[in-house]
């Protein structure tokens, strides 16, 4: 058996595991992250956690692999270029090569959404499937691309910004500054910003807390601005699925984030619409799913890395 640490490094708490190869979770716990106190205490807690984690697993004589870190932003071969508007100063930084110096382990970082893709992959929705689509619906759009077995990010790992597919080029504003991606048309903020429109073109009072909950529930009870929002919501999400379907014809497309935990119906409706738009020849052989691993995925994918990437370099040895 062996093991590895998983890290998923967020902007509020950093969760971390250590992880078993056949992804059965040993011991996991959280801390917060302090992004506000700048990277240098980020980067210490992350160094807090694994050492933690060491000291665990030198006590239950379990032999650590490696490290493997999701992170938010675009990140290549260890060093992240930038990209993480939730953690100050979280560019230019060779996170990899100062947690493997100081860990004396090999360390290995990616951005934190193919992590979670490659959970999914390895150890959840689509095991055993070598050709997946992954998407987290969320504050934003984020995505993962499996393409036979491997994780697949395009040269130099700058590619598979998955929620910046223009659907809509007359449609909102992006973060990333282009006009109608994805992330701006089916990501829950967008969902929240359509449903407050809808809610004040029919004349009524805002209510003081609106969520991506509280407007699926508000849709199943047909509240008629729910409907038109979350209506909307998905026809975009499909243009967007249809379109990948179309590329790379995978054989799962996997929905994460706290609306793909409402129930069937989402996924249903979702996989219904995404049909009536991806070409037959390309969607035979997709099917749409909903992701298993939850908030887990992040540091189970992190773990599933260093596995990886440690069975790549002794096949390169050999």
């Amino acid at each position: 058996m062996s093991y590895a640490i998983g890290i998923d490094l967020g902007g509020t708490n950093i969760k971390y595991a250590i992880v078993s190869d056949d992804g059965t979770i040993v011991i996991e716990s959280i801390k917060p992250t302090q992004a506000n106190e700048g990277r240098d205490v980020v980067v210490q807690n992350i160094l807090n956690c694994c050492n933690e984690l060491l000291e665990y697993a030198a006590a239950h004589q379990m032999e650590v692999s490696g490290v493997g870190v999701g992170s938010p932003g675009i990140i290549d071969n260890g060093l992240v270029l930038g990209g993480a508007e939730n953690l100050p100063e979280w560019e230019s930084l060779p996170l990899g090569g100062i947690l493997s110096r100081r860990l004396n382990l090999p360390v290995f970082v990616e951005n934190d959404a193919n992590m979670m893709g490659l959970a999914e992959v390895r150890f959840g929705a689509a095991d055993n499937v070598d050709d997946a689509i992954f998407l987290t619906i969320g504050t934003g759009v984020g995505g993962a691309m499996v393409l036979n077995g491997e994780l697949y990010g395009g040269h130099r790992n700058r590619g598979a910004e998955l929620g910046h597919i223009v659907i809509n080029p007359d449609g909102a504003i992006c973060d990333c500054g282009t006009k109608g991606c994805l992330e701006a048309h089916a990501s829950v903020t967008s969902l929240i910003r359509d449903y407050k429109d809808a809610l004040a073109e029919a004349g009524h009072t805002l209510p003081d807390k609106i969520d991506g909950v509280h407007i699926m529930q508000n849709f199943r009870s047909g509240e008629a601005c729910a409907q038109k929002a979350l209506n909307q919501h998905m026809d975009y999400l499909a243009m967007g699925i249809a379109s990948f379907i179309n590329i790379f014809s995978p054989q799962k497309v996997i929905i994460g984030g706290g609306l793909s935990e409402a129930g069937d119906f989402y996924i249903d409706e979702v996989q219904k619409r995404t049909m009536k738009l991806a070409m037959k020849e390309t969607s035979v052989f997709t099917q749409i799913v909903q992701a298993r691993l939850g908030n887990k995925a992040g540091f189970i994918g992190a773990a599933a890395l260093v596995f990886d990437r440690t069975k790549q370099t002794v096949a390169v040895l050999h």
